[in-house]
């Protein structure tokens, strides 16, 4: 085969810089903005949660000091960056090493500060009574906007001279970091935590400000485009069509998913994610793809090896940098492609030659010749029906593991027959993405039967039998150890429809939009909250299915006993309010658990 010259495009070579190659995370920013400068490339550029609101506070008549804080990737930089240019500072001036910048706003001065921890002991200890002086409005003549993450920031409140001043303003950061708060009363500051950015919200923008650019034009003179360039099929089932954006969408959900279970991204994150689905290739250098290499990868008939389903998973990079990698470490706790279902190995392994597993074979694998059942799947897996060399079937399985991860992202929502989340560790990923956080999100109640399985799980967890109660929340001790494994002397139970102000509800947190079961004791106690993540759905709901509650996390088991502490330091709030007559019998009541898996109380006096 005849190797054609690929011309080399400046929008894919730009591109790779977003990927996880080796760089100075502290110069990230400079060196994307000078690579722009050089190549003459448009930037990418998406809509940002804050940025609006920021420039409108320097716009007002009486702007505040604003404080960035977040996690390295943010867009703590971009922020401090697009506001300079935006008010007239010029692009060479920020590029200087300077570590403060200044430029007039009205009849102000603004101060920059792109990186709080650049500056060193003496810098801080002359510059933060200043800062102070500004937020507590002793200072009217200046405004800061100030970058820092956020252990450096209270750090440097700390180690700053403990004036009256300079204790006030450390006590009131600390309070809105604390409190997840953006303002407090009487003091001129705004704290923006950039981490509480949805990665959710901001990845669709990424991937369409990507998708979308104008770089892409010097692909339409490529013929590789049209004689089967990975990267362009990368980005057309990135795109998707306008009948189906399934890729995109289930991706979305991952990072949805990753959101609700506490693990945050960042910004960089997402754009390193894009640029690797895109380019990613485990032959190619630093393992993203260039134009250059396009000729010799489909000569050697490694298109595959591209796969954007792969790509997504880091399984382009060596394993060490790819568990090194903040985004990849945290879409493979997923477990796709190691997970699987036996419906699913069937129709892959055997759907060939299997009659009734014909129609799915073709539709779910033969229909993708590109990253599906291309010659090379087929002759592996006729290799691996045929028992030949043991090299030959573990090639075979490592491609069985890609044809679940592609499944993952290429199934559609409306096949509930391929039950589709098996292919992940979290089975009810979908129920607690659909049915649970965007019902709540639209205000719709929360089904009965989620409900009903969380009660259940947390009374096989709370008594440590395998009860089947629904109704009650059933609180129950060994007698007077309620962190028992086994709970067999039953306390008090609550209602789970409210009756005489108690219920148990599922609700959404709306500080920190997450979902949490609520139970209420009484209507002058305070509620109980359990933050209810995608692992601790998961696990109630594998409980309340029949798991033993140490089966699936150890860590989730100690969550539910520290809920279950709190709930009955309410319970003892209560029975304090309600007030206890003298008895002559001690009467302690044991849980009795009928054919039915139904538990009850069964009393036993003992006098004295």
């Amino acid at each position: 085969m005849t190797i054609q010259s690929c011309e080399t495009s400046k929008w894919i070579e730009f591109l790779r810089q977003y990927g996880p190659i080796p760089r100075n995370d502290n110069m990230y920013d400079e060196v994307i903005q000078r690579s722009l400068k050089r190549k003459k490339i448009q930037p990418i550029t998406f809509e940002t949660e804050y940025l609006s609101e920021l420039l409108e506070n320097f716009r007002s008549t009486s702007p505040k000091s604003i404080i960035l804080t977040g996690t390295a990737g943010d867009g703590k930089t971009y922020y401090c960056r697009e506001i300079w240019e935006e008010f007239g500072g010029s692009v060479e001036n920020w590029q200087k090493d300077d570590k403060i910048h200044e430029l007039v706003l009205g009849d102000r001065h603004l101060v920059v500060i792109k990186d709080l921890s650049e500056l060193n002991a003496n810098e801080k200890r002359s510059l933060l009574p200043q800062v102070a002086a500004a937020i507590t409005g002793e200072d009217t003549t200046t405004v800061y906007l100030i970058a820092a993450n956020d252990g450096q920031l209270v750090e440097a409140w700390a180690e700053a001279a403990q004036t009256a001043g300079i204790e006030a303003v450390r006590q009131a950061i600390e309070d809105l970091l604390v409190n997840d708060l953006r303002e407090s009363d009487g003091y001129q500051v705004g704290l923006y935590n950039l981490s509480r950015q949805s990665a959710a919200v901001l990845f669709p923008r990424i991937l369409d400000a990507v998708l979308n650019h104008p770089g892409w034009g010097d692909c339409n003179q490529c013929a590789y485009q049209s004689q089967g360039c990975p990267i362009w099929q990368n980005k057309q089932r990135l795109e998707g069509t306008e009948d189906d954006k399934t890729t995109r969408e289930r991706l979305t959900d991952l990072l949805a998913l990753c959101e609700l279970n506490q693990m945050h991204l960042p910004v960089r994150q997402l754009l390193l994610l894009v640029a690797n689905t895109l380019l990613g290739h485990p032959d190619a250098k630093d393992r993203l793809l260039n134009c250059r290499q396009i000729p010799s990868i489909i000569s050697a008939g490694t298109t595959s090896s591209a796969s954007l389903y792969r790509n997504i998973f880091g399984e382009n990079l060596p394993d060490r940098r790819r568990e090194s990698t903040e985004v990849f470490k945290v879409l493979r706790g997923f477990g796709i492609g190691a997970e699987t279902s036996n419906q699913i190995d069937n129709i892959l392994i055997f759907g060939a030659d299997d009659p009734e597993l014909q129609t799915l074979y073709t539709e779910l694998v033969l229909s993708d010749s590109f990253y599906g059942a291309d010659l090379k799947y087929q002759a592996q897996q006729h290799a691996y029906l045929e028992g030949d060399a043991a090299r030959g079937q573990e090639e075979f399985l490592t491609v069985l593991q890609a044809q679940r991860q592609r499944l993952l992202f290429t199934i559609p929502s409306d096949r509930t027959d391929m039950k589709l989340w098996d292919l992940t560790v979290f089975n009810y990923a979908g129920e607690y993405l659909n049915d649970l956080y965007r019902a709540l999100q639209e205000g719709k109640k929360v089904p009965k039967p989620i409900t009903s399985r969380m009660v259940r799980g947390l009374n096989r967890i709370f008594t440590g039998l395998l009860v089947s109660n629904q109704d009650e929340l059933i609180l129950a001790t060994s007698g007077s150890y309620s962190q028992a494994r086994i709970s067999r002397v039953y306390e008090e139970s609550i209602s789970v429809t409210r009756k005489r102000g108690e219920s148990v509800s599922i609700k959404l947190d709306k500080s920190r939009r997450k979902p949490s079961l609520i139970v209420n004791l009484a209507s002058d106690i305070a509620p109980i909250s359990f933050n209810l993540t995608l692992t601790r759905y998961e696990y109630l709901s594998r409980v309340a299915e029949g798991a033993l509650p140490s089966s699936f996390s150890q860590e989730c088991y100690e969550d539910v006993l520290a809920f279950k502490t709190q709930v009955f330091k309410q319970l003892a709030v209560r029975q304090s309010l309600e007030g206890e007559a003298d008895e002559e019998a001690m009467s302690i009541r044991l849980l009795e658990i009928n054919s039915a898996g139904i538990a009850s109380e069964h009393s036993l006096e003992v006098y004295f």
